[in-house]
């Protein structure tokens, strides 16, 4: 049987501005701007790119408002993507493709350090700048109009050779706020990851370092060091503690080195440590509250993590999407997504229960939603970092790499139970929620995602009734757009989201 998803992993090269056409009703409350990234070209030049994170981002912005939803997409712009429009190929070393340079250039790059500066991953805005992020030094900004105003480093101020696309964002009203959680890596005898703090202000000071669009300058807080090089995407926050995950996989530095001469990857380095799992809890200040093993699992994104315990947290619930092993990343070749016989990895909705009073006491964890899962999210605003009660996802049934279904978990009715969307021929992308004005309960608002319909060949923009998981309306996009990976909304009602 063919694989019924490969559309959803084949170039896009036009760029369009357009209002679409609207079915249903849309809420009259609903205004903002949805702002997603992911995946726009898959070829630099004659060479076909060999991971999902390797081709050439692509940002989709939908200006909802009146009942009306005007579209503009756009490929971001970066110094890799112009060296491959040049007809020049590969210009640094993607996670699953060698760069097409020379040996001396392929020394040179390894030495020092060279990461893309292409932003496939997600979005943020950072004190009024929407950057196109990605695990690089460099975010890409644009205007609304998403013409580029540059490339902005967002090392600068740091002792970090670069940041992770994920970062958390804490509302003004909450303590600590207006501000961004954010982590750093540094490569060397051991890997460290930094924690520092970025004021989300317009009228902070600012550092520019060697790029060209100045951010908020940052306060590092505390720095976990390594001897193995394990790898993580995203991390929690809750009101007075921060969760990084140490999981067991990772990359092997001798093959990373190696690799300028043979050509070698991020994706051929990639290896299983053979060891637990661990959590690290800190404080939002930096200060070590506890080390938590667990069994071995692979985690890139988290829905949400809060405390419980009266007065001082006695413990923290975490739900995250786990996976086996590593091949969550190795089984993410575009060879293997697009071939009529996937291996799709499966990774399933959990939870876990840290305890803080008790150093080396190991965690279990409990089944939420059995997977393939993925694309985890809550009512951000509100509910990060305290306690939900649903989290948001995709879910993937029968054959193909792609998501059929988007799923509505009720984690007080797990495990299991879920409300669902789904319609034939469809692929839906990750599920953001937003809420309605004075919303007085968890799940009033609605939810948008990106839908590929292969039949159709085109992509529409979803709108779901979050409490009841019916469909609304929907807006037709004016042609298919590839899957796209992590999205922000920014509205009167929810002026800042940050993905996990």
């Amino acid at each position: 049987m063919s694989n019924p998803a490969t559309a959803g992993l084949r170039s896009q090269h036009e760029e369009r501005t357009t209002e679409c056409s609207v079915t249903g009703t849309l809420p009259g409350w609903l205004e903002g701007t949805y702002l997603a990234n992911g995946p726009g070209v898959f070829e630099a030049g004659d060479t076909d790119l060999g991971h999902w994170f390797d081709p050439f981002g692509m940002l989709r912005r939908l200006h909802v408002g009146d009942g009306t939803v005007r579209y503009r997409n756009r490929h971001v712009d970066s110094r890799d993507r112009r060296h491959a429009d040049a007809g020049r190929g590969v210009r640094t070393p993607f996670p699953g493709t060698p760069a097409d340079r020379s040996l001396p250039v392929r020394l040179y790059q390894t030495v020092a350090g060279v990461f893309p500066d292409n932003p496939v991953i997600g979005v943020a805005n950072v004190a009024g700048t929407d950057l196109a992020v990605t695990e690089s030094p460099w975010a890409q900004a644009v205007d609304d109009d998403l013409e580029p105003l540059g490339r902005a480093d967002e090392t600068a101020g740091l002792d970090c050779d670069l940041t992770l696309g994920h970062r958390h964002h804490v509302p003004a009203f909450r303590p600590d706020g207006p501000t961004f959680y954010e982590l750093g890596v540094t490569y060397g005898r051991e890997v460290e990851y930094t924690l520092f703090r970025r004021p989300d202000d317009p009228g902070a000071p600012t550092v520019t370092g060697d790029g060209d669009v100045p951010l908020p300058e940052p306060e590092p807080l505390a720095t976990l060091s390594f001897e193995e090089l394990p790898y993580v995407h995203a991390f929690a926050l809750t009101e007075n503690h921060v969760v990084v995950p140490e999981i067991p996989f990772g990359l092997d530095g001798s093959v990373l080195l190696r690799g300028a001469f043979t050509r070698e990857t991020f994706l051929d380095a990639f290896t299983d440590y053979g060891r637990d799992a661990r959590f690290h809890v800190l404080t939002r200040d930096g200060d070590r509250v506890a080390t938590v093993p667990a069994d071995p699992f692979f985690v890139y994104h988290v829905a949400n993590a809060y405390e419980v315990g009266d007065g001082a947290a006695e413990g923290l619930v975490l739900d995250l999407v786990a996976f086996p092993d590593e091949r969550a990343v190795t089984g993410l070749t575009l060879d293997n997504l697009r071939s009529d016989d996937v291996d799709l990895p499966a990774g399933d909705l959990v939870r876990y229960r840290l305890p803080l009073d008790g150093e080396g006491e190991r965690t279990a964890r409990e089944p939420l939603l059995s997977g393939p899962v993925e694309f985890p999210t809550v009512h951000y605003r509100r509910h990060n970092g305290r306690e939900h009660r649903y989290v948001y996802c995709v879910e993937t049934r029968g054959d193909g790499s792609l998501p059929t279904h988007l799923a509505k978990v009720d984690t007080a009715r797990a495990p299991g139970y879920a409300d669902r969307w789904t319609e034939p021929d469809c692929h839906p992308g990750e599920p953001v929620f937003v809420p309605a004005p004075e919303a007085d309960t968890e799940d009033d608002g609605v939810v948008l995602s990106l839908v590929l319909d292969t039949d159709a060949d085109h992509t529409f923009l979803l709108v779901l009734d979050a409490a009841s998981f019916r469909e609304l309306g929907r807006a037709e996009l004016p042609h298919r757009l590839p899957f796209a990976f992590h999205g922000e909304f920014y509205g009167p009602t929810d002026p800042g989201r940050s993905v996990q």
